[in-house]
């Protein structure tokens, strides 16, 4: 099968389940559409029971995805420069301690607790996992999925600064989420040393200069910008920015996540007030809208599709998966709730937004990326099986039983308000 035609079927397949969601399922797109993928991924799975050519034929299909490379080379950078740049600057600066200490040291926080108890966890089954994979498996599934959410988010009615928070965090634990993971996997193989003032000092640089790179990168676009008038143009300087800007940020080796989400901020914040005419502000925005949700229903399909690459030989560690789950979601809520108390005193929003950002907090296309990036070997299978089965959990049961809940919650704390009141970009 030629490039051309798998990129066809896959956008079919998207295309077609997204149609049955919206006949039958009626849930948001990106979950409806992970949701059925994951069920066709099973049943093409369990077909090899009785039709080994359907499941092989199926499995070297989507096995001919690098999808590790798609996600990171490919979809991450414009989806993260296209989330960030319908947050509103104003609305994040107010929040910005819970953002930073939550994307910051809530992620270190989830990492270790997770690390700690699927180590002792995977250990009470008899499989024997080292401590540093325990951890680097933590590092991969802290990072939490915006995207995911986001819909479920507006249409419970969430006040629009715990919207802020939630969105706001997990666009930024993205990049730290991957620079833990990196530096923790490179502990685990041997090709670093544990070094505590040179890890620190790498982090660092990388998340600092992440940051650095991503207002420099932003702010020349804007010059560029503000300088012509013609909004064909306009999108592709943009375009190049989400995807010249990323391949950039890792060439001087600083967090290309972080440097994007900062680059979409400088631009849909300072560039749309100072640097757009009416009409390239409509039509650029109006183009990141859709490419932000096309790219999101693709996505989402591949990930419920990428389960076949991997259900035959990687769910022999049920018991291990099954261990995962209830360590992701307790780590979670520590990591949330701490950063949160550290800023103020609980009040009854914060209570909410805790349990909101821990239900809330869905797993998806970064942490299996991740997990498939990792050597070959039995290890790999273990982390892999665990992270495809906190994936299924977070969309079958939390992304599907989020929104009842919030607004449950919501309007139990009297702080739920009508979708139409709160204020976006």
């Amino acid at each position: 099968m030629s490039l051309f035609q798998l990129v066809s079927l896959l956008i079919t397949l998207v295309a077609i389940f997204g149609y049955l969601n919206y006949r039958f399922l009626r849930l948001p797109d990106t979950i409806g559409i992970m949701a059925i993928a994951m069920v066709c991924s099973l049943a093409a799975a369990a077909s090899g029971f009785f039709h080994d050519d359907v499941a092989q034929w199926a499995k070297s299909t989507i096995g001919a995805i690098n999808f590790t490379e798609l996600v990171f080379h490919g979809l991450l950078g414009p989806l993260l420069f296209a989330g960030s740049m319908h947050l509103n600057f104003s609305a994040l600066a107010q929040e910005r301690w819970s953002i930073m200490l939550l994307a910051s040291v809530g992620v270190l926080i989830s990492t270790v607790l997770i690390g700690v108890g699927f180590h002792y966890g995977t250990a009470l089954v008899g499989v024997d996992l080292p401590l540093m994979w325990c951890l680097v498996f933590g590092a991969l599934i802290s990072p939490t999925d915006p995207l995911a959410v986001l819909g479920i988010l507006r249409k419970a009615g969430v006040p629009a600064a715990l919207e802020t928070k939630i969105v706001g965090e997990s666009l930024f634990n993205d990049g730290v989420g991957v620079l833990v993971f990196v530096t923790l996997l490179g502990l685990a193989t041997g090709t670093r040393e544990l070094n505590a003032l040179s890890i620190s000092l790498t982090f660092l640089w990388e998340a600092a200069g992440g940051i650095g790179f991503g207002i420099a990168t932003g702010y020349v676009a804007f010059l560029v910008l503000r300088s012509i008038d013609s909004y064909a143009v306009e999108i592709m300087i943009t375009l190049a920015l989400a995807t010249g800007g990323y391949a950039a940020a890792e060439l001087v080796h600083v967090s290309a996540p972080i440097a994007v989400v900062v680059m979409g901020l400088v631009i849909g914040n300072h560039g749309r007030r100072f640097a757009m005419s009416e009409e390239t502000r409509r039509e650029l925005f109006s183009f990141w809208n859709v490419a932000d949700v096309l790219l999101n229903l693709l996505l989402f399909g591949l990930v419920g599709l990428e389960l076949i690459a991997v259900a035959v030989n990687e769910f022999e560690f049920i018991e291990v998966s099954l261990i995962a789950v209830p360590i992701v979601l307790l780590a979670r809520a520590i990591s949330v709730a701490l950063p949160i108390a550290t800023v103020g005193a609980f009040r009854r929003l914060d209570t909410v937004a805790v349990r909101i950002l821990t239900w809330g907090g869905l797993r998806g296309a970064i942490s299996i990326a991740l997990a498939l990036s990792l050597p070959p070997g039995k290890t790999r299978d273990v982390i892999v099986s665990a992270t495809y089965f906190v994936a299924v959990f977070s969309i079958f049961v939390q992304a599907m039983t989020l929104q009842p809940l919030m607004h449950r919650w919501l309007r139990d704390s009297g702080t739920l308000v009508h979708p139409d009141d709160t204020t976006h970009h």
